[in-house]
């Protein structure tokens, strides 16, 4: 079973991303389970989703304590929330960014990143606002590329499902898959 943690913040989209990932992958075939955790529910405070992936159906119903990838939805959450907590370091951390990757990778202290600026991606396709972007595609579509678990189109599918901008979200996806950056590993 492959395990993701999320980090995000209330309102940056943290749980969709989390659900869209597991319609990506449930579109390829594979069982899936998407689920929040949430402590104080309000706009700005640290959220954490989950996202369990397998060819085999799933029975295990717990929360994800030791994450095969993290994805963290933006850089300050790297200071406020341990984000490497039960990290394996078989898989990738996935950051939000404009950050060098290097530095990223030396602050984490971990093998392997993967850098992008979602943030830009999100601006740059009106999505959000220029004081809360919405980058949970950019993210989700990041991932495809940088882990490899679930393929662009099948992520395309599931933002096309999308009840709001799906081109916009579609395109912000492609975006962040052209352009994250992955630092170590094999």
């Amino acid at each position: 079973m492959i395990e993701i943690r999320f980090h995000g913040r209330g309102g940056q989209g943290a749980v969709v991303a989390s659900k869209l990932l597991a319609e990506a992958a449930f579109n390829e075939g594979k069982d899936v389970q998407a689920f929040p955790y949430f402590g104080v529910e309000r706009r700005g405070a640290p959220v954490t989703a989950f996202t369990k992936i397998d060819n085999k159906h799933i029975r295990d119903k717990s929360m994800i304590y030791e994450p095969d990838h993290v994805i963290v939805m933006e850089a300050s959450l790297l200071q406020a929330v341990d984000v490497k907590a039960g990290y394996s370091e078989k898989g990738i951390i996935l950051v939000n960014s404009e950050s060098e990757p290097e530095i990223i990778r030396e602050q984490l202290g971990v093998k392997k990143v993967a850098v992008v600026n979602a943030t830009k991606i999100a601006l740059d396709n009106k999505l959000g606002s220029k004081f809360q972007p919405i980058v949970n595609t950019g993210m989700v579509g990041a991932f495809s590329r940088a882990s490899g678990i679930v393929g662009i189109e099948a992520v395309d599918a599931a933002i096309m499902a999308l009840p709001r901008y799906p081109e916009r979200n579609a395109k912000a996806a492609r975006e962040a898959y052209d352009s994250v950056v992955v630092l170590g590993g094999d």
